[in-house]
């Protein structure tokens, strides 16, 4: 509650006369204040012995006097008691209805009293969520952009690597790392009845298998060979394979509809920023559905 928001007396008038109505229980009343209130220490300190106008009455008051502690407080109160709506606790004791009627009532009259003080303050506390969701996407963008320069550093070591084995192996690492920032659930090269899977990763529902590739250009033959291994896993299953240096002309065929290609310039978009590897797999996805083209290069998607 800032300096320049005020609530005025009749307002808080109406909520002591609300709060003595909407429960016949007192021990349901002080339930219904605990929940409500972000510090509820202070309910076990009212004198809950004489009336409930009396109590709540002690309540409010102390509330109001110490804004330094319990500046919050009274929002939260006026908040849950103009959503009030469910009066069946009062139903057992309500032979003609008239306490109900007289619960609803002061609901009705606090709200009167408060409907533009609601509105407002329901839209500042929508624009603090906003802001500090806000903050949360920087801050971890910020993460992610480092994450990536990182990446981006290893991958330009990877190209200098003139050990082709030693490269190959230190791809898959490379490629474990780029998905793990990304919340892909990656797993590492594994042996599955004889095949050598390079990797493996969750995307929007879906498991794809992972080949890594760093030679000249992948050919129709391992194409053919990685198809074949997805292929014969779950049907739901997909594959990616990556080709540091793309295919050859004649790789593609219109046979191969079970994997996705990425090759050595999706992976450099990713690392500067022009696309996240999610996009990036949902596009060429979308991409392959659509045309039947599982190679399609990022300026075409």
């Amino acid at each position: 509650m800032t300096e320049s928001k005020k609530i005025s007396p009749n307002a808080i008038n109406a909520l002591k006369e609300a709060l003595s109505v909407i429960y016949w229980k007192k021990e349901d009343l002080q339930d219904f204040i605990k929940l409500t209130l972000d510090n509820n220490a202070i309910v076990g300190t009212i004198n809950w012995s004489v009336t409930k106008r009396e109590s709540v009455k002690e309540l409010i008051e102390r509330l109001t006097n110490r804004p330094d502690i319990y500046k919050n407080e009274i929002i939260n109160l006026l908040l849950a008691v103009t959503d009030f709506e469910d009066f069946s606790n009062l139903a057992y004791w309500d032979e003609d209805g008239s306490k109900t009627r007289k619960a609803k009532e002061a609901v009705g009259r606090l709200r009167s009293f408060t409907t533009g003080y609601i509105v407002k303050t329901k839209e500042e506390e929508e624009a603090k969520k906003r802001k500090i969701e806000a903050e949360k996407r920087i801050i971890k963008n910020k993460s992610l952009n480092e994450e990536l320069e990182k990446l981006k550093t290893h991958f330009t070591s990877l190209v200098t690597n003139k050990d082709v084995h030693q490269r190959g192996f230190q791809l898959e690492k490379f490629l474990y790392e780029l998905f793990l920032i990304y919340d892909l659930e990656p797993k590492g090269s594994f042996k599955n009845y004889g095949e050598q899977i390079d990797g493996a990763f969750t995307f929007q529902g879906l498991d794809y298998l992972m080949e890594a590739k760093w030679k000249q250009q992948v050919n129709m033959s391992d194409i053919a060979s990685f198809c074949h291994k997805v292929e014969t896993k779950l049907k739901s299953a997909l594959g990616l394979l990556v080709t540091i240096n793309g295919v050859t002309n004649e790789a593609i065929s219109p046979h191969f509809k079970s994997i996705i290609i990425m090759d050595g310039s999706d992976i450099m978009a990713v690392l500067d920023g022009r696309i996240s590897l999610t996009d990036l797999l949902f596009k060429k996805r979308r991409k392959a559905t659509e045309t039947g083209n599982i190679y399609l290069p990022i300026s075409e998607l």
